[in-house]
């Protein structure tokens, strides 16, 4: 059995979504996850705002507007009498829901709750429109398995053991139906992935039944070897290993959601990306061989904050770093990039949810200096560090500021921090220098 994911932009529409029905039903039986249909997250979050603000009147014409749009999608979608007239009072009766939720008090659960809703929508309509086409289509609710536990970690045992019970109580399907992104936290209570956990759901489920492969559907035919939005005739690479793709993931290649990569690589599922507009198209497959050597792929993440560390001792400050990586970890801060010194450590953020008392913290002991608007560029590729061309890149880079390099941590992985107005430039003439002659990207 396969586990297809399809992502927001594949069932965004009446016509997409019967891509997604032709490239689903080929005779085997698969998992089909499901993101909420393009726009409705953002919508959502936007309810969930005003009802936070105390903008009962604006939340109640939002869910009202969306209500009617849904409606006006239903009657597109499904032909079928019964079949609409289901899906509508379904339909209605979620945003009924919301409307009784717009005079409450904001939580953060409250939140997490109306965000779901996306989900569940999507896959009630692509599941009564899968019926509706002769589909043997089954639902199974993502809320009846999926679990994270107090570390927001999947809880896998309870996966496993959960989506086994309710495959074996639902009547058997060719194709079974879950959302992606919504899950329950360790004591029950209506939680999510964050955005793009979509994809994280996919491999979950697939390592939770050992599938054959998972496939991530979105509008794009694969990881590029660089940022389509800011460079010019990027190509799809047709292979990589889940590092390099764990990699890019994590760095900026907004295609794939930074943990995907860690289900399947356990069991040594293959991972495929393809896109929904063009299904004839190889996309990547990303597995644990590894393909050539060399720079394969470029991408770029942006918000990125610096923050420079200085010991108040000069010299053989004993213990410095460790009071310096407490800090962080006591606000649950990740670290991207590090470098040291005898008498001082830069590092980078991209969350600085907790910054300022991060700040007072570390100036009790060392002098700081932060610096904002920054970009990492990360150059990834097998064995990269040794390949003789590598070097060469700093020269490329030599009219624009590089403000710190982390080069040597890992065989797949350069990065590089520039400020976010040279990454344009950084990004485009690494696509020159890499890439622009060569006749395949990868082999």
């Amino acid at each position: 059995m396969k586990v297809y994911k399809f992502g927001g932009t594949s069932v965004g529409s009446v016509i997409n979504m019967n891509h997604v029905k032709d490239i689903s039903v080929d005779g085997h039986k698969k998992v089909v996850v499901l993101s909420a249909m393009s726009g409705t997250t953002n919508a959502l979050v936007e309810i969930s705002e005003t009802i936070r603000q105390g903008e009962h009147d604006t939340a109640i014409a939002h869910i009202n507007a969306l209500n009617e749009a849904y409606n006006s999608r239903v009657s597109d979608l499904l032909s079928n009498n019964d079949l609409r007239n289901e899906v509508s009072n379904y339909v209605n009766d979620i945003f009924k829901d919301l409307l009784s939720n717009a005079n409450q008090n904001h939580s953060e659960l409250l939140h997490n709750k109306i965000v779901a809703n996306g989900e569940l929508l999507s896959t009630y309509m692509f599941s009564a429109f899968l019926k509706q086409e002769g589909v043997n289509a089954a639902l199974l609710p993502a809320l009846d398995f999926m679990r994270i536990d107090v570390t927001n970690e999947p809880d896998n045992f309870y996966i496993k053991k959960n989506i086994e019970r309710l495959m074996a109580s639902t009547p058997e399907a060719d194709i079974y139906i879950t959302q992606g992104f919504i899950c329950l936290d360790a004591i029950g209570q209506v939680t999510n992935l964050q955005r793009g956990g979509s994809d994280y759901t996919a491999t979950i489920i697939g390592a939770a039944i050992d599938a054959d492969e998972v496939q991530i559907w979105t509008d794009i035919d694969g990881f590029h070897n660089n940022d389509p939005r800011f460079v010019n005739d990027t190509r799809a690479l047709s292979h990589l290993s889940y590092d390099e793709a764990a990699e890019l993931a994590y760095f900026g290649a907004k295609i794939l959601h930074p943990q995907t990569v860690m289900p399947v690589r356990q069991l040594d599922i293959p991972l495929r990306l393809k896109n929904t507009m063009q299904p004839e198209a190889h996309g990547t497959l990303i597995t644990n061989k590894t393909n050539g050597e060399g720079i394969k792929a470029i991408a770029a993440k942006d918000g990125i904050t610096a923050i420079k560390i200085k010991s108040v001792r000069m010299l053989l400050a004993h213990g410095f770093l460790k009071k310096v990586f407490e800090v962080f970890e006591r606000y649950e801060t990740s670290i991207d990039m590090i470098t040291t010194s005898e008498i001082a450590v830069s590092l980078t953020i991209d969350n600085t949810t907790h910054l300022e008392t991060i700040i007072n913290e570390l100036e009790q002991f060392a002098t700081v200096e932060v610096d904002d608007f920054m970009s990492i560029i990360c150059l990834v590729g097998n064995q990269i560090i040794y390949h003789p061309d590598t070097p060469q890149l700093f020269q490329v880079l030599q009219d624009v500021n590089v403000r710190m390099i982390a080069y040597g941590g890992s065989n797949n992985n350069i990065s590089l921090l520039v400020n976010t107005s040279d990454k344009l430039e950084s990004l485009q003439k690494l696509q020159r220098y890499v890439f622009e002659g060569t006749a395949e990207v990868a082999l």
